[in-house]
């Protein structure tokens, strides 16, 4: 047991965490097989296997979910141990993990953000997973969140990073030559579009507001994406309209590729919000992020 190490802990509760190993290989930097390797490693000098491996699963066994599930909270106490220490030092150090769907990891305040903290805190390694799906950020070892502030778990501190969200509605011009282009939002039912699918299987229903009114739209059309730069690329070649955040589709808006409809119904909403637990001392590294963030959201109020 003396010859196990914290990154060996980390590999074995990525492995559960993830239920695969090519996953967590990802979140920790290494091959799938040096991933692999590790494990088996650790297996040895345990004496027992820690997971059941098949070609399409990996499951942990029952010494494997007793291991976890009292190598976890311990481990979150090692770690919180070795932040409390390293906060002696002037300049924070260690890995800040960040857990972001993919439309807010390309906000551009959180891009601001996140490379303003790299510069002042080059000591600092910033690992930001983007998904889809909500995660319960403490239990999978993440420091932070970032989500819509309506998403934000009720038992979460939230800080606010100060912009705006909007949705927005586009076509092609060529889509546009040969239809008439929707007026009001029902008007999307006789038109083709192309659909998003969510991380949970389910279809987006398009979301509307304009003076109080709201209306949630089930459109119908030729394609289902859950991946942007597809649907981005057929709503370009002339298959249908789209429904994006704005921020992903201003450029082509701008430069006249894209046209914009039913604006007057997307008006703005509450942006993003990071978000992290209350009830753990932050590390070091956490709580200069989150200064960075007052700062960099205090700016923008003002300007």
């Amino acid at each position: 047991m003396s010859r196990l190490a914290l990154r060996d802990f980390d590999a074995v509760l990525g492995v559960a965490r993830r239920g695969s190993f090519r996953q967590a290989a990802i979140d920790l930097g290494m091959s799938t097989t040096a991933l692999s390797h590790m494990i088996a490693r650790i297996e040895a000098e345990l004496g027992v296997r820690l997971f059941n491996r098949t070609t399409r699963s990996v499951a942990l066994t029952d010494a494997g979910r007793i291991f976890v599930d009292r190598l976890g909270p311990s481990l979150q106490d090692v770690r919180e141990t070795l932040e409390i220490v390293r906060e002696r030092r002037a300049t924070p150090t260690g890995t800040l993990r960040i857990n972001a769907p993919p439309f807010a990891a390309r906000s551009p305040a959180f891009t601001t953000l996140l490379l303003e903290y790299s510069r002042r805190y080059p000591d600092m390694h910033v690992d930001v997973v983007t998904e889809g799906q909500l995660r319960d950020i403490v239990a999978e070892g993440f420091d932070l969140g970032i989500r819509v502030a309506s998403l934000v778990p009720t038992d979460m501190i939230a800080l606010s990073l100060g912009e705006a969200q909007r949705f927005a509605v586009v076509a092609s011009p060529a889509y546009l030559a040969t239809r008439s282009p929707p007026l009001v939002p029902t008007d999307l039912v006789s038109h083709d579009c192309i659909r998003v699918r969510l991380p949970d299987g389910a279809l987006y229903r398009w979301h509307f507001e304009k003076g109080g009114d709201t209306a949630q739209i089930e459109v119908n059309g030729p394609m289902t994406f859950d991946e942007l730069n597809l649907s981005r690329a057929a709503v370009l070649a002339g298959f249908g309209i789209g429904f994006y955040f704005e921020q992903d589709v201003i450029a082509d808006t701008e430069s006249g590729m894209l046209v914009r409809l039913l604006e007057d119904w997307t008006p703005p909403f509450p942006g993003l919000c990071l978000y992290y637990s209350g009830r753990r001392h932050p590390s070091a590294g956490l709580a200069a992020f989150l200064s960075v963030a007052r700062e960099l959201a205090s700016t923008q109020a003002k300007s």
